[in-house]
């Protein structure tokens, strides 16, 4: 049999050499488990954009005029709490000084406070059983919270320190460390549950050991290779740790999903009477084509993740490599394997099920089976499927109108984590606590001006009428050319009424005030931050979902020269996209089935999801 294709060629020419195709994968993954053993990653936990949000050029302005070319520091919040004894009694005080001595030990750490040094009587609870130690980490805002890890351990080694203490942290290099190690356990334990699934479907599929597996194991090694060249690249491109998130995630479905394909269809074709060559053959002309164009489409989709310009999504998109790599190998080494194994692939029958060598043929002729029975039920009701189909995927969407992003560290976490017993301890238990305020930053070439001065007390008396923001702190730049006011928030910075709130400042007290003089007006703080996510987001959605439908369209129409097989594509696409925002938004946002599944209801949906 000859091949038709580049896809059956490639199989056909893996089958003929397998040991030469296997020689080279193995090498290739011999590269890169050294590369991973010795080179190590450079993944960062900072996020950079490539265009102008508000929040960040009043960040700068701050940098630039108030703290002399010097950003805000990283500061961790240490909460000492005792039970029974309050912080004037000496014990108390000496196992203050132990904690700040020990986080003082850090050369990751510039300054330690504490209530004994400072008197300061916002680090004393109202009950006078806790305390804050304030601790700046040196350098670089953003490098500083990068390289917090050793400070961070010394603390979580103080829990026990002494009986009855307790010692808990609040700061960003603390959150994010508990979002990363919170979203890396969960996506391990969901990979490992993803793979004991696969592999279990597979078995009933299959029912054959050796069947089942195989799309695991080359589903690893492309993970293990890919994973590698991500460690590599990060030395180069500054890539978010989200990466290797999104390389399982995706490497798992497309991995095991186009492994499935070509070992089914190669399967068939023995059934059906082809030499070992040209099954392997006939599959890489049908079956690998599919994939083929598959991988394609996958790629396009992650390549619009390039045209936001944020880091997050941008290293997210890196995925595309595993997709490569994942499509390569099954159009290369799978063949080659197969080609090596034979019929050995139908060994290691599996009890109650195996593997029967009629199934392929018999479900592919007479449409046996349930998905056979689906099918013929679904053809002899085209109209009523339809409408049923499409119906209940309309109404799924339909919660979409609903979606309300947003970007969370804070409200993502679980509520018995450390990081949220010391933020509702901090906000709750401390005099004038409020851990993300809202900034507005003024600029002028002199705020000593009369008009200057009489908008920023009428922005002040629009802040107080308001009720929602706590009292003001004002401080003016040396060179009078800069106001900060912070502002506290009645509510958590995440939530929509802090939204709402940063929303009436931008859209309202502000402009009423500062659009009639020579002066501007920016308003930072996390919430405004949040803000300036989610309206990256919504302005690049539309121009991706665009880009993607185009570029697939072109994709299906060369695959299948027609011009009813990609529009019906892209129709069935955003449907089930579309189904897919309204059940996030019916199960995480209104809290449908949530104790079922084990699920936390949340105002907002994370923007970059």
């Amino acid at each position: 049999m000859h091949p038709t294709g580049i896809t059956g060629k490639l199989a056909r020419t893996a089958a003929l050499h397998p040991w030469k195709l296997v020689a080279v994968w193995v090498v290739v993954l011999v590269i890169g488990l050294t590369t991973m053993a010795t080179l190590g990653n450079r993944f960062t936990m900072n996020e950079e954009f490539r265009t102008d949000l508000e929040s960040l050029l009043a960040d700068d302005l701050i940098t630039e005029r108030l703290n002399g070319g010097a950003e805000d520091p990283a500061q961790e919040r240490v909460i000492v709490s005792a039970t029974g004894m309050t912080v004037d009694d000496p014990a108390f005080e000496a196992v203050v000084a132990s904690v700040a001595s020990a986080i003082a030990a850090h050369d990751e750490v510039s300054r330690v406070e504490t209530w004994y040094d400072t008197g300061q009587d916002a680090l004393v609870s109202f009950d006078r059983h806790r305390t804050v130690v304030v601790t700046t980490l040196a350098g670089d805002p953003a490098d500083a919270v990068q390289n917090g890890q050793p400070v961070l351990e010394t603390i979580r080694e103080l829990q026990t320190l002494a009986p009855g203490f307790e010692v808990l942290t609040l700061g960003e290099a603390s959150t994010i460390d508990t979002v990363n190690t919170t979203a890396e356990e969960g996506i391990a334990k969901g990979e490992t549950i993803g793979i004991i699934v696969a592999l279990v479907v597979m078995a009933v599929v299959f029912g054959t050991l050796v069947s089942a597996g195989l799309p695991i194991v080359l589903t690893i090694v492309a993970l293990l290779v890919t994973t590698s060249i991500a460690m590599t690249a990060s030395h180069v491109f500054d890539l978010n740790t989200a990466v290797i998130q999104m390389i399982g995630m995706i490497g798992l479905a497309v991995g095991i999903d186009y492994t499935l394909f070509i070992v089914a269809r190669y399967r068939e074709e023995r059934e059906r009477g082809l030499e070992l060559i040209d099954a392997i053959t006939h599959a890489g002309d049908t079956s690998s084509k599919a994939v083929l164009f598959s991988g394609l489409t996958v790629v396009v989709s992650l390549l619009g993740m390039l045209i936001v310009p944020w880091n997050l999504t941008t290293s997210m998109a890196g995925a595309i490599v595993v997709v490569i790599v994942s499509v390569l190998m099954t159009l290369t080494l799978l063949p080659a394997v197969l080609s090596l194994l034979g019929d050995r692939i139908n060994r290691g029958k599996i009890p109650f099920i195996g593997y029967q060598r009629s199934m392929a043929t018999s479900s592919s002729t007479t449409g046996s089976g349930f998905w056979g029975w689906t099918s013929r039920a679904v053809m002899r009701r085209p109209v009523v499927s339809l409408i049923g189909s499409a119906g209940l995927l309309v109404i799924l969407g339909s919660f979409a109108f609903s979606l309300s992003l947003g970007y969370g560290n804070l409200s993502i976490l679980p509520e018995e984590s450390d990081t949220i017993r010391a933020y509702t301890i901090f906000q709750n238990e401390f005099p004038g606590a409020d851990y993300q305020p809202a900034t507005i930053v003024i600029e002028a070439d002199d705020i000593t001006l009369p008009e200057v001065q009489g908008a920023i007390d009428g922005l002040l008396a629009s802040i107080e009428r308001d009720g929602f923001f706590g009292a003001p702190s004002v401080v003016t730049a040396p060179g009078n050319d800069l106001v900060r006011i912070d502002v506290g928030l009645a509510a958590d910075a995440e939530s929509n009424q802090a939204v709402d709130a940063v929303k009436r400042l931008r859209g309202e007290y502000i402009p009423a005030h500062f659009d009639a003089i020579d002066a501007d007006a920016h308003v930072t703080g996390y919430t405004a931050f949040m803000s300036d996510i989610i309206g990256l987001v919504r302005t690049y959605l539309p121009i991706i979902f665009a880009f993607v439908l185009t570029i697939s369209f072109v994709l299906l129409l060369l695959a299948f020269r027609s011009i009813v097989v990609p529009i019906k594509a892209i129709v069935m696409n955003l449907l089930s996209v579309f189904a897919s925002y309204g059940m996030l938004v019916l199960v995480f946002q209104k809290g449908f089935g949530t104790n079922l599944l084990g699920f936390r209801q949340v105002e907002r949906i994370d923007a970059f999801i």
